[in-house]
């Protein structure tokens, strides 16, 4: 009805004009009139064109107070919806590996032999080298002869105590004299076996500071190193307000950027011990080094997810006002019209976590809502806008 009237309107004004018009054209030429006709008939259509133009302005006022079209705000709006949104908390690191081993010798002698080079790859067990034993291989022969006389006179003299001659002190006497031998031998041996070094464990020998010759120290000179790079990990110490909400199992990114590499992983360990100085814990978590790229020791960052949400609202943060009160809110497109008209609705909001300039909504806002994006900084509650689609 009420587009309808504006019509009817304009219908009875422009039949008029031609009514007026057609009555006209019975009596008035413009071939056959003088000035005098012509400047007057210009005067009449003049008088009659002002007529009409106050007349279609009375009928566009009446359109505009008939569709309440008055002027509005021009905004952008977008529709809530929710999504998974995960918070992280990112922290340097440092990578490393438990089977880095640098290899001192147990026995003070000369470096007598190198079964290996630098590069090469060793399976765990494998003799890496070989310390001159100063003689003691001679000695454990020469004990060893030592303890099989003993063993043989404890023997002979078992049979006779069983047999039930000599004395109990005799027997006690070679019983103790062959013990103490086994014992010398399996010391000599222990000794012995200190001047071969084993691999600990499967890996590469990364480099090997002693040379063939040299006199090497227990404890003091290096002797190589081993590394494994196939179990390796990231390292962090984290802020201890974070000891609730990180723990084993939460899912991590490991950024390298030097190698330009990330990976995904998962938090294996947390440290049970808060740093008195910093007021940190410890965190660890996996890494995967196919390819041996990933070397101990380089500078990583460790994005660790604190927080995840399955089903969150989330707005951009440019949307978020704040009042006097200091209470969060969005303005929400309320009441729809024709032509995309609307109008405005302040809402208050409690925000969450925020991350790459994006905001969580904990409470005011539901899902299939209008939130003017846009022009929110011209707005106030209760006004009358227009959305334009993007």
């Amino acid at each position: 009805m009420k587009n309808f009237l504006p019509f009817v309107i304009l219908t009875l004004v422009f039949s008029s004009c031609a009514h007026s018009e057609s009555e006209g054209a019975t009596t008035f030429t413009i071939e056959n009139s003088s000035l005098e006709e012509l400047n007057a008939k210009k005067l009449e259509y003049s008088q009659q064109l002002n007529e009409l133009n106050l007349k279609l302005e009375e009928v566009n006022n009446a359109i505009e107070t008939l569709r309440g079209s008055e002027k509005r705000i021009l905004i952008t709006a977008f529709e809530t919806k929710t999504e998974l949104f995960e918070h992280a908390v990112e922290v340097q690191a440092n990578i490393k590996t438990r089977q880095n081993v640098l290899i001192y010798p147990e026995f003070a002698g000369r470096l007598l032999k190198l079964n290996v080079k630098e590069g090469q790859e060793v399976k765990k067990g494998s003799l890496l080298a070989v310390i001159d034993d100063a003689g003691i291989q001679d000695q454990l022969e020469q004990v060893t002869l030592q303890m099989e006389l003993a063993k043989t006179n404890f023997e002979r003299t078992q049979r006779l105590w069983e047999q039930k001659i000599g004395s109990e002190m005799m027997f006690l006497e070679v019983q103790t004299r062959y013990k103490a031998t086994q014992k010398q031998v399996d010391q000599i041996r222990q000794q012995l076996a200190k001047t071969k070094v084993y691999a600990p464990f499967d890996g590469i020998i990364d480099e090997i500071p002693a040379r063939v010759g040299s006199g090497l120290l227990p404890g003091a000179t290096p002797l190589l190193r081993i590394v494994n790079l196939n179990s390796m990990f990231v390292e962090s110490n984290v802020p201890e307000n974070y000891l609730t909400s990180i723990v084993k199992g939460s899912k991590a990114l490991v950024t390298i950027p030097v190698l330009n590499q990330t990976q995904t992983t998962h938090i294996h360990q947390t440290g049970n011990f808060i740093t008195p100085s910093n007021r940190t814990f410890r965190v660890e978590a996996a890494l995967e080094n196919p390819t041996g790229l990933i070397k101990p020791n380089l500078n990583a960052r460790l994005s660790i997810v604190d927080y995840s949400n399955p089903e969150a609202i989330m707005v951009p943060l440019r949307v978020i006002r704040e009042n006097a009160q200091g209470q969060s809110y969005v303005f929400v497109l309320t009441l729809p019209e024709e032509e995309n008209g609307y109008t405005t609705e302040q809402r208050i909001v409690t925000l969450g976590k925020a991350r790459n300039e994006q905001i969580e909504i904990v409470e005011g806002l539901n899902t299939g809502e209008l939130v003017v994006d846009e022009g929110v900084s011209l707005l106030v509650t209760d006004q009358k806008v227009k959305r334009i689609l993007e």
